[in-house]
């Protein structure tokens, strides 16, 4: 069937309205079922054991001392250290034995006979599920000695340090606040065992897996993993009979005219977004010489093939493993930003030969305040960290502490206000698209798209760190993956289609078509998909079957970029060696191939809420991470690089960047099926086998077969590295051969001519 641009566009105008409606009434239902933090807590004498702020400030000490990028919390955040919930959950449960144990028989609990364990674990039991949801919570005598001896443990683990933990001297400053990152970590634990008002599960739908403490899956967690289950083999039947009844042409390069890189003009603007790829690239090498580093601290946690002993350098202490991880992630989200950003306005010129005034001067200045941001912001996570800053400068000017979300948030806002820029300075650039297309056009759709970007990012400035964790993490999330889900996968699918028929590939209304309908499918179900995040982390229970339907359906989107991508391989197959965009058509295929492994067959596994109660917070999410941010987002960045420099550089050379895409090609399926996901699936056994603490224990790390896969991730890492230090080598040469600017007087509209605006 013929389905109408326009009809199309009003479709994905009312599912993007609600979706915002949907997660609009969630955020404020969800604040409302928040779990609460308690004025005191007292134990059974009324002597007081802790208080709301005490909580509160512990959270504080949990972010501005990067604790969520050594270990996690609820799940979420690093898996070198522990879960703090459920090792607070695990180490409550074993104290409260030992006070049982010596007050009842005066020995030690491992010492008595299984009838007496059992009777001291029926009773630690019934002390945990007797949990009240009042201003004041009361605790047992147990819970009391439980409570001050955790708080020890964090003393001696996390502010005198534990190599052996790769915890360096002083990483929480002082005993006091250790004490308090202690009783945050408590918090968290009360909540996933108590159960909530007037339901038979804790807030936390009774995760961590703790049997000892009464925490198992419950019936919704199988009941809908078998409804995703269904859904799925319905949706898909369904996607794929809409996807075949629209008309869509596939890519062919067959009897078409593909515009030789050499004949079009390279403008002022676009040469200072060239400039973008080389900033880009030193943040990529920096991003995976941190991952070498963090991926081998694994096996060493104190040092780095043996440097500390041989040289005596505290390698823990100069870059401890939270900072390296902070940095790794935020280089990760920059270069790709980066080099989006520079594709963007790179475009805009080459498709309509038009270059407003001054265009050049503000892209420069543009790249000049992304440097200083990017400098600010990973200098202020060192500072915060560090703590350098007093008051609240730590989370304005230093580390907010958040996962995704570390740099301060002075330096967040000048991201946002650098998106703000750049849509302004790609309006100008499409300018005459603009005039000419109707508003459902494909330049129109490149602004949407980097426009709900920035909108999404708004939702980073919606907590403080005295916001309860739980709601912290519900706006974080929308940060996090709703960029993934909607907003980058809108941008993945806009950019794709514009470089398609920037190469001739693609007539503009067909690529218009394919963008909507893609953007469409994608938002449908990636928005509101994103609250398969939180099951765990307290939010209410009509998450579990919002989540579980929405984040199925997410496969079925990327099914469909998977079977175009292989389509497009093909024309690029009969196209022959002469295509002269050969190269970065190959980026967009992998990208589309990673895509499809990473975010969706991964994704769909790990996002069943029956599997995720046991590998939520494992190495099995560390496979999905790798696979869909570098592996989709990461390649199609590459290739829109490799596509600018092909048309700007003079004397065309392809052979280094071939080695460099073989080699992380290679080099990420290596580290994924060969290191990360063996070692994935050896956690889920180990939690679905004895709880989950265990699986993510400093005992299990340290397993001879785990050591094993970690070495096993040397060979990945290595091509990883290679192949991004002869991508940065290849970029500088390149640059070097940069073809001579067209003045304004030189320029023809050849470009513009082409792409004049045509109707259904």
């Amino acid at each position: 069937m013929k389905v109408r641009r326009q009809t199309l566009a009003k479709l994905l105008v009312i599912v993007f309205v609600v979706n915002l409606a949907v997660m609009g009434v969630g955020a404020w239902y969800s604040t409302e079922k928040a779990p609460p933090i308690p004025k005191e807590v007292v134990g059974p004498d009324g002597e007081q054991v802790v208080t709301d702020e005490q909580v509160r400030t512990g959270k504080t000490v949990f972010q501005s001392d990067g604790m969520m990028n050594h270990g996690s919390i609820l799940g979420n955040g690093a898996y070198y250290g522990v879960d703090y919930t459920a090792d607070a959950l695990d180490l409550k449960v074993q104290y409260m034995r030992e006070y049982y144990a010596r007050e009842r028989h005066g020995e030690a609990y491992a010492d008595l006979s299984s009838a007496e364990q059992a009777a001291i674990g029926d009773v630690v039991k019934t002390d945990l599920d007797d949990g009240s949801v009042d201003e004041t919570i009361h605790y047992s005598a147990a819970e009391v000695y439980a409570h001050q001896q955790v708080r020890e443990v964090y003393v001696e683990r996390y502010h005198e340090g534990s190599a052996e933990r790769g915890v360096p001297e002083g990483m929480v400053a002082s005993e006091e606040e250790a004490r308090r990152f202690a009783d945050f970590a408590m918090w968290t634990a009360w909540m996933s065992h108590t159960d909530r008002p007037a339901s038979d599960h804790s807030y936390t739908n009774d995760w961590p897996y703790q049997p000892a403490a009464g925490n198992d899956p419950g019936a919704a967690a199988m009941t809908w993993s078998v409804i995703a289950m269904v859904l799925l083999v319905a949706g898909a039947g369904a996607g794929v009979w809409l996807y075949k009844s629209v008309d869509l042409p596939e890519p062919s390069t067959a009897g078409i005219d593909v515009p030789a890189p050499d004949e079009a003009d390279l403008l002022p603007s676009q040469s200072a977004a060239l400039k973008f790829v080389p900033v880009a690239a030193l943040l990529f090498v920096g991003q995976v010489l941190l991952g070498g580093l963090l991926a081998h601290y694994y096996v060493e946690r104190h040092a780095f093939f043996g440097i500390e002993s041989v040289f005596g350098i505290p390698v823990i202490e100069l870059l401890p493993f939270a900072l390296a991880k902070t940095w790794h992630i935020d280089l990760g989200v920059l270069w790709i930003a980066t080099l989006w950003l520079g594709a963007g306005l790179f475009l805009a010129p080459l498709l309509t030969g038009y270059e407003p005034k001054n265009q050049s001067r503000y892209v420069y200045g543009l790249l000049g305040a992304l440097v200083v941001v990017v400098v600010g912001g990973l200098t202020g996570i060192y500072l915060g960290a560090n703590e350098f800053f007093q008051g609240d400068l730590w989370w304005l000017l230093g580390n907010e502490g958040l996962e995704y979300l570390e740099v301060g948030k002075v330096w967040q806002f000048g991201l946002l206000l650098g998106f703000g820029a750049w849509a302004v300075l790609v309006a100008r650039g499409f300018r005459p698209l603009l005039d000419r297309e109707p508003k459902y056009g494909l330049a129109h759709m490149i602004l949407y798209a980097g426009g709900s970007i920035g909108l999404l990012f708004v939702a980073g400035f919606m907590f403080t760190p005295q916001t309860n964790i739980a709601v912290t993490e519900f706006w974080r999330w929308w940060v996090v993956h709703m960029w993934v889900e909607g907003a980058f996968e809108f941008f993945i699918v806009a950019i794709v289609g514009l470089t398609l028929v920037s190469m001739n590939l693609l007539k503009k209304q067909s690529a218009e078509k394919a963008v909507m309908l893609e953007a469409l499918l994608v938002m449908g179900t990636g928005v509101i998909g994103v609250s398969h995040h939180y099951w765990w982390i307290g939010m209410p229970d009509v998450w579990v079957p919002i989540g579980s339907v929405f984040s199925t359906l997410e496969l079925i989107p990327l099914v469909f970029i998977l079977y175009e991508a292989l389509n497009e391989y093909q024309a690029l197959s009969a196209s022959g060696e002469d295509f002269p965009y050969r190269l970065p058509f190959m980026f967009i295929i992998a990208s589309g191939v990673w895509n499809f492994v990473g975010a969706g067959v991964l994704g769909f596994f790990i996002n069943l809420p029956l599997v995720n109660y046991y590998e939520h917070g494992t190495y099995l999410t560390v496979g999905h991470a790798h696979a869909a941010m570098f592996g989709a987002f990461g390649f199609l960045a590459l290739g829109m690089a490799t596509y600018m420099l092909r048309i700007a550089t003079k004397d065309w050379d392809a052979s280094r960047l071939r080695v460099a895409f073989w080699t992380w090609n290679v080099g990420l399926a290596l580290m994924v099926f060969v290191s990360v996901l063996p070692v994935g699936f050896l956690q889920l056994e180990a939690a679905f086998t004895a709880n989950y603490d265990a699986a993510r224990s400093l005992a299990f790390y340290n397993g001879e077969l785990v050591q094993l896969l970690f070495w096993a991730r040397l060979p990945g890492d290595t091509l990883l590295i290679v192949g991004t230090l002869v991508f940065a080598y290849d970029v500088v040469v390149k640059l070097f051969g940069e073809r001579e600017v067209t003045t304004e007087d030189q320029r023809d509209a050849v470009v513009a001519a082409r792409m004049g605006a045509d109707d259904d």
